[in-house]
């Protein structure tokens, strides 16, 4: 069996976090369903041997760092851990640009992986190489990041940035009103249209607790760039920001450990690392895209996943997304869950919320 491989292509910036994600973007769809035109849905035959050579092989191509400690290794680390004790084999490259994407892609199909997944959205321009006969024999799995058109050979899988951004703020701000703080920044990667809808989501959470919180909102021009990260963290903190959210990839914790060390609260861009002491986390906004992954590989091990459908994760319905506190009293757990469930239920619509405080 080959060993696990992790690229180490040149570092580039992205549009997007995720996220995002998988985590990202769009739609606030059917809950936790999968969906597509029972015209083109398909479950391909011989999975997860898919082309028959007698090994299975999952490809990955990411976008940025696959050992950033957060979300994208996150996403390398749940297929690695669900492959292993399968005698699977696990390839995975990271910060592939949106220039390599097409060609990465092809380079896998030539390893004779059975499924390629793609760690964000932004690497769409991949997507092409699932129609060639190279890679006949693959499933794909995508994140629905952005407006990525469904097709019959690929797995969608999205969620929403309002309803996880929403929570992430209402967390925060419940954290806020008892320390009678009125200041929070959000430090995002690029200024780009998701990650200014994620802000906006952040915001408005933050609002619907304390409705005259001042929300700070800047991006470091890079996801993974440690120094302007930490540029950006202390011009909010010298505007007195007592909460930051780095919404970032790779330099997440040099933002993180900024604020702790101006005694700021801090929240994860998309993993539970409520046990990290280096840097600290005071809550956990869990978006996390290798739990998608794992529960789309656990229906490839089973011959079960289809391709040409789109699953829809739901904040209150499904186990992820969710947020929580790394050491919420109760009162301040049972908030944060009813609001969770809330928005699962329907009570609370995340995006008529950021529409009506994101501003």
């Amino acid at each position: 069996m080959r060993p696990f491989q992790r690229g180490n292509a040149a570092k580039v910036a992205m549009a997007a976090v995720v996220v995002l994600s998988l985590a990202a973007c769009a739609s606030n769809e059917a809950s936790g369903s999968e969906q597509g035109s029972k015209e083109t849905a398909s479950t391909p035959a011989g999975q997860p041997d898919v082309n028959g050579d007698g090994k299975v092989v999952i490809g990955i191509l990411s976008p940025g760092d696959i050992n950033d400690g957060g979300y994208f290794q996150s996403f390398v680390d749940g297929a690695e851990t669900f492959s292993k004790p399968k005698g699977w084999t696990v390839i995975a490259r990271g910060n592939v640009s949106t220039a390599d994407a097409l060609s990465a892609a092809r380079a896998l199909c030539a390893q004779k992986v059975d499924m390629i997944a793609l760690g964000a959205g932004s690497l769409a321009d991949a997507i092409p190489a699932s129609e060639e006969p190279a890679c006949k024999n693959t499933v794909w799995y995508v994140p629905a990041q952005g407006n990525i058109a469904q097709t019959p050979r690929i797995l969608l899988s999205e969620d929403s940035v309002n309803q996880n951004l929403l929570a992430a703020g209402y967390a925060a701000g419940l954290l806020m009103q008892d320390k009678q703080l009125n200041q929070a920044g959000f430090v995002g990667g690029l200024d780009v249209e998701f990650e200014r809808r994620a802000a906006a989501a952040f915001k408005s959470g933050v609002r619907s607790v304390l409705p005259d919180a001042n929300v700070l909102t800047s991006f470091a021009g890079d996801q993974n760039d440690s120094a302007k990260a930490k540029e950006a963290t202390q011009a909010q903190l010298r505007q007195g920001a007592k909460v930051i959210y780095p919404y970032l990839g790779g330099s997440t914790d040099a933002a993180a450990r900024l604020a702790n060390q101006a005694g700021a609260l801090t929240l994860t861009p998309g993993t539970n690392r409520c046990a990290s002491t280096d840097p600290t986390f005071d809550i956990s906004v869990i978006f996390d895209p290798g739990s998608y992954l794992t529960a789309a590989l656990a229906q490839f091990a089973d011959g079960k996943l289809e391709i040409g459908t789109k699953k829809t994760w739901k904040m209150g319905v499904d186990a992820v997304p969710t947020v929580k506190f790394c050491n919420g009293t109760d009162e301040q757990n049972q908030k944060l869950d009813q609001f969770i469930q809330d928005i699962g239920s329907g009570k609370i619509n995340a995006d008529d919320e950021v529409k009506r405080l994101g501003s």
